[in-house]
């Protein structure tokens, strides 16, 4: 799942959770990638999908666009963790951060007939690009006989793969 994929996940799941979510512009966002109402909160949401820790750029970001927005809280969402310095931030800016722990948490609180599956995700949400995750290189999509899939643009050198089906 791409960075616009995990935006669009956590989108649907903060809806089931009962959020009002609308996502913001792709640039010019100022900061949030998402704006949530529920109740008379507003919530200015910056998602991050990282394969290491988050810094403190996305805390500085989504602090600073609560006044933008109006917000009441701001929120970073990761599938990952925070740096040290984040937390620190985060503390002193009263940001929720909501790391993978905090995240699967979030999932298995809704309804498992409402939770958006990734898979579906990676189905009706076409990647920007997709890397493989053992070389990283670019994943390029092919046809077998199973149906469509992703390969890694290295094979033969590197075989990971990405199945396509639902």
């Amino acid at each position: 799942m791409d960075g616009y994929q995990f935006e669009q996940y956590v989108a649907l799941l903060l809806k089931a959770l009962g959020y009002q979510v609308s996502v913001t512009p792709k640039s010019k966002d100022y900061g949030a990638d998402l704006l949530l109402i529920k109740g008379e909160k507003k919530i200015v949401v910056q998602v991050k999908r990282h394969r290491k820790s988050v810094g403190i750029g996305a805390v500085q970001e989504v602090a600073a666009s609560m006044r933008y927005y109006k917000a009441t809280e701001a929120w970073v969402i990761t599938n990952d963790d925070f740096t040290v310095s984040a937390r620190q931030l985060a503390s002193s800016n009263d940001v929720r951060l909501i790391d993978r722990k905090g995240l699967t948490e979030l999932i298995l609180s809704v309804h498992p007939d409402l939770v958006p599956i990734p898979r579906n995700v990676l189905r009706d949400i076409p990647a920007k690009e997709i890397i493989c995750e053992r070389c990283g290189a670019k994943m390029v999509q092919r046809k077998s006989a199973s149906g469509l899939f992703y390969g890694c643009s290295r094979f033969p050198k590197c075989r990971y793969t990405l199945s396509r089906k639902a």
